[in-house]
């Protein structure tokens, strides 16, 4: 007898890849938008597509279409999407004064945060990245760059020239965070099952804050999520070694490289 299942989950094995590919689109559009000047826009096409990154996985986990395939093209669009994009919107809204210095700078954090995700590929199905991520997540250096522009732009500050080299040293620490051996924490480290009250009024207070004050919340919660590897470091908490060869890789839902 034919699995009357089967085709169902055929049906929708393109439904994951769809939504990383609205993340790649807005990832796109955020560099368009920052060569125009249109900061605020950009930065914002950077959350959309954190919020496909998060959402593929989910996807992709409750259709049964997870594949090996979906986590490369997962990975290619964050190199856009958290690589290139927030590299391009911090150079034209802060590092063009720089020149060729300021190019150097965001094409070390684009080279980090492809090497981040290559590093996050060949530990997928190792006890590395099971609770926590091994290294900033490349999405998560890319909302940092966002909340500092609309923290910037929320305060009303007005310096070029200090904007100018804090930029640029943030832009390189990101750079190194992301490359580091710093424990972050993961989504699958959460009882979501046992937790889904708590997590679930959490997230009702964060939208509630996001649509009273977006700017501000998003400075709070992406400074919240950098500070987070630095402390459980010094807490005594260490990631799992890679080991010497990784099995075959695939998207299992939820998780953010």
């Amino acid at each position: 007898m034919a699995d009357t299942n089967a085709t169902p989950r055929r049906s929708l094995v393109v439904l994951p890849d769809l939504v990383t590919s609205f993340g790649l689109m807005c990832g796109c559009v955020s560099i368009a938008s920052a060569l125009d000047a249109r900061f605020e826009i950009s930065a914002t096409m950077i959350g959309i597509s954190l919020a496909c990154d998060i959402c593929d996985g989910l996807v992709a986990r409750a259709s049964r279409t997870a594949s090996p395939f979906g986590l490369e093209y997962d990975s290619l669009s964050d190199v856009v999407a958290f690589g290139v994009a927030p590299a391009i919107l911090v150079y034209a809204w802060a590092l063009k004064s720089l020149g060729i210095l300021g190019v150097a700078v965001i094409g070390i954090f684009v080279i980090c945060a492809a090497l981040r995700l290559a590093r996050f590929n060949v530990q997928t199905g190792s006890t590395a990245g099971k609770t926590r991520f091994v290294g900033l997540p490349v999405p998560g250096a890319a909302v940092t760059i966002a909340g500092l522009l609309f923290g910037y732009r929320y305060f009303g500050l007005d310096s070029p020239r200090t904007l100018c080299v804090v930029m640029a040293l943030a832009t390189l620490m990101l750079a190194g965070l992301m490359v580091s051996r710093l424990p972050y924490p993961a989504m699958k480290s959460v009882d979501f099952p046992a937790k889904k009250f708590k997590i679930g009024t959490a997230l009702l207070i964060f939208a509630a804050l996001l649509l009273i004050a977006p700017s501000l919340t998003a400075l709070i919660a992406s400074m919240i999520y950098l500070i987070s590897g630095p402390v459980l470091a010094l807490s005594g908490e260490q990631v799992g070694q890679a080991p010497a060869q990784a099995q075959p890789p695939s998207r299992t839902g939820g998780s953010v490289a």
